[in-house]
């Protein structure tokens, strides 16, 4: 499956990666520097411009310690076909340039479809990290994303055991199937420590255990405006008893302009915060409010407990073995499960099998083996 015109016993094994999201990047990093401290082997990072935050984008790069991308397809926002399509043309133009001998992807955005689609039409092989997730919800664009991703990719690195099981039911062969942890652990456990010592709470007034933590973003809560206010009524009522810290995510600040009239959550807003910052929120919050799958994942390493505001998730490990509670958008059930953490009974859990910080490791050593045999 080696692409043509390429001489392995001469030259490194060339990996393109993409990103195209922010948490991509937190689940590229590890594998940056692994392959970056190993010979035989070498990367060429490509940021699809899908999701940018110039103001931002300096301060994270430095933060998750990985060099700026080789190449930014600066796509940009726009409807979902308009995104797969530009980075499926412009992906395709990359791969022809670089000749890897694979294509290596992330998670579950546009991006990591559109990418693979590229490769696998140009005979480039895919390896595909976070596989085999599911959440039964194909109203989900994810949903749809990780489905066809993994139907086309060689390797499929999974970090649950649930996700190997799903992998099978679709008729995934076993040998294409690796069990490997969760890169996503592996930069939270590397930055960790550098993040406890930052001042954010401090620079935010607040007490380490004497706050909640909340994200929201998904379309399925912010852009319906009866959900949302609901969402933001129950979680005001908690903040008389806890203070709530709502970072406002870009898609969120405008839909809260849209659907209710830019009247603001009576919550302690702030803006989005840089990955250090942010992990140290997590770390030292009481409880943590989401709707997002890797914030799911987060909390269950640190052991915070963590309710999530979807009536799904893709990641059941969180909720089967971690500090993770799906509580949808019900006021009363938010309210229940609020105030046991309030009360110190919040959800403990435990972190799961190889979620060690030695994902990339594993992932590499796959790789390099299987890529050797191709030669």
């Amino acid at each position: 499956m080696t692409p043509p015109n390429r001489n392995m016993a001469s030259s490194p094994a060339r990996i393109v990666a993409v990103a195209g999201a922010r948490p991509n990047f937190m689940k590229i990093a590890p594998l940056l520097r692994e392959i970056e401290s190993r010979a035989g082997v070498e990367a060429f990072l490509v940021h699809t411009g899908q999701h940018y935050d110039e103001a931002m984008s300096e301060s994270f790069f430095k933060d998750l310690r990985i060099a700026e991308p080789d190449l930014n397809l600066e796509v940009g926002s726009g409807s979902h076909a308009e995104q797969t399509a530009s980075v499926l043309v412009k992906m395709e133009k990359v791969l022809l340039q670089e000749e890897p001998d694979l294509l290596l992807v992330v998670g579950d955005v546009n991006s990591t479809l559109a990418a693979s689609l590229a490769a696998v039409k140009l005979g480039v092989p895919v390896a595909h990290v976070e596989a085999g997730l599911r959440s039964g919800d194909r109203a989900m664009p994810e949903e749809i994303n990780r489905i066809l991703t993994d139907s086309i990719s060689t390797w499929l690195f999974t970090t649950e055991e649930e996700a190997n099981l799903n992998l099978a039911a679709e008729g995934i062969p076993s040998e294409r199937i690796h069990h490997v942890g969760n890169v996503m652990i592996d930069t939270l456990f590397d930055k960790l420590q550098e993040a406890k010592k930052r001042d954010t709470l401090e620079r935010l007034g607040l007490e380490a255990g004497q706050y909640a933590l909340l994200t929201l973003h998904r379309p399925s809560n912010v852009d319906d405006p009866r959900i949302l206010r609901g969402i933001f009524d129950t979680l005001e009522q908690i903040h008389e008893k806890l203070p709530i810290l709502f970072p406002v995510h870009p898609r969120t600040r405008a839909s809260i302009e849209k659907m209710l009239g830019n009247t603001q959550p009576r919550l302690q807003l702030a803006e989005p915060m840089g990955y250090l910052d942010f992990l140290k929120l997590m770390a030292e919050a009481r409880l943590v409010f989401t709707d997002s799958g890797g914030i799911q994942e987060e909390t269950t390493a640190l052991g915070v407990t963590c309710l999530t505001l979807r009536d799904n998730t893709e990641r059941p490990i969180t909720v089967s073995e971690g500090t993770n509670t799906i509580v949808g958008s019900d006021p009363k059930t938010i309210l229940i499960e609020a105030e046991k953490a309030l009360q110190g009974d919040g959800k403990a859990g435990r972190t799961p099998r190889l979620w060690d910080g030695h994902a990339a490791g594993r992932i590499l050593d796959i790789l390099q083996k299987d890529i050797a045999g191709t030669s």
